[in-house]
């Protein structure tokens, strides 16, 4: 029995979420919790969308609750020869200094899919020199598809040309609803490019590791030139650091050095550092992210049945030698 119920821990501790993977599918529920948007096939426009959420989610998905602020900043430069766009500057600023590449690693269902697609069993390819240049690339995507278009021919250029997002969450999320069966009369050689491109990202992503975060996504970029000023997030104690390179060769962004703009702070590099030159800034919440302390807590019941099991066979094994003892003497 006692050995039964060891395996039954160990299963658990092998198997608990991290405290991160928790936090990353409460933030896509919260995104997302427009229950009545699913059902109805209707995109929700309510007063909470004039507020953005801090990760990548669809303004037109149908259970989305609030605006995508990639989305919000597009939007905001076409219209700036008429208004100026302070409040959406205002709130990506605001995240950025407080949270910078956290919400990546932290509060983004994009990149929660792509690290579950990452999870299936294949070859994978290793980051190098070649994925370090390439991730410059999303540079090239914010300056151009996310700044440049809107300002300069009023195009929200990178969710209509680019974004996976809107085309899984706005367009398939829309799509298969019944209600919306009419919408397929309207689709074009447009969306046909962007469910083209979606599945290009959906497989790359099972090879490499957050392939959109990495090479495509602006608001990524956007966020990294807040990740050594950011409130929130890893910070490295260059007098501990015995220059192992663990943290470097543990993580799977193309980072440099601990907390460089590539850094989502996903906490991999905290555990492996073994002079512990790595930790939190800002924040008690974010403890060692690979500890599977949910796991801990939720085997602290089986645990102290175990222990008490242990201790009644213990009791009654001495009872029955008592008795074996007091018979042999009688």
């Amino acid at each position: 029995m006692k050995k039964f119920f060891g395996k039954i821990k160990d299963w658990f501790v092998r198997h608990a979420p991290s405290k991160r993977r928790i936090v990353q599918l409460y933030a896509a529920l919260l995104y997302n919790a427009n229950i009545k948007g699913f059902v109805n096939g209707r995109i929700y426009k309510g007063v909470t969308k004039n507020f953005c959420v801090p990760g990548m989610n669809c303004y037109s998905c149908p259970g989305a609750i609030a605006a995508c602020p990639l989305g919000s900043l597009q939007n905001a430069l076409i219209s700036s020869g008429t208004r100026t766009p302070t409040y959406i500057f205002g709130i990506i600023i605001l995240f950025g200094l407080l949270l910078g590449r956290t919400i990546c690693g932290w509060l983004c269902p994009i990149g929660l899919g792509q690290e579950l697609l990452y999870k299936i069993k294949t070859p994978k390819l290793k980051k190098s020199k070649v994925t370090r240049i390439a991730s410059y690339f999303k540079y090239v995507v914010l300056a151009f598809f996310a700044v440049l278009l809107p300002l300069m021919f009023a195009v929200p250029g990178f969710c209509e040309y680019i974004c996976p997002a809107g085309t899984f969450q706005g367009g398939v999320g829309l799509l298969s609803n019944s209600a919306n069966e009419g919408l397929f009369a309207n689709l074009g050689p447009l969306f046909t490019w962007k469910f083209s491109l979606l599945v290009v990202i959906i497989v790359a992503s099972i090879f490499i590791f957050r392939f959109f975060c990495r090479f495509l996504c602006p608001l990524g970029a956007l966020y990294g030139f807040f990740c050594r000023i950011a409130m929130l997030g890893v910070k490295l104690d260059e007098n501990k650091c015995t220059d192992c390179g663990l943290c470097i060769s543990v993580c799977k962004m193309d980072i440099k050095k601990v907390g460089d703009h590539e850094c989502i702070q996903c906490g991999a590099c905290i555990a492996a550092c073994p002079a512990k030159a790595i930790s939190w800034k800002g924040s008690k919440f974010f403890v060692r992210a690979n500890e599977t302390d949910m796991g801990d807590a939720m085997l602290k019941p089986l645990t102290s049945f175990l222990k008490k099991a242990e201790k009644e066979q213990t009791a009654e094994t001495q009872t029955k030698n008592q008795e074996v003892q007091s018979h042999d003497v009688e």
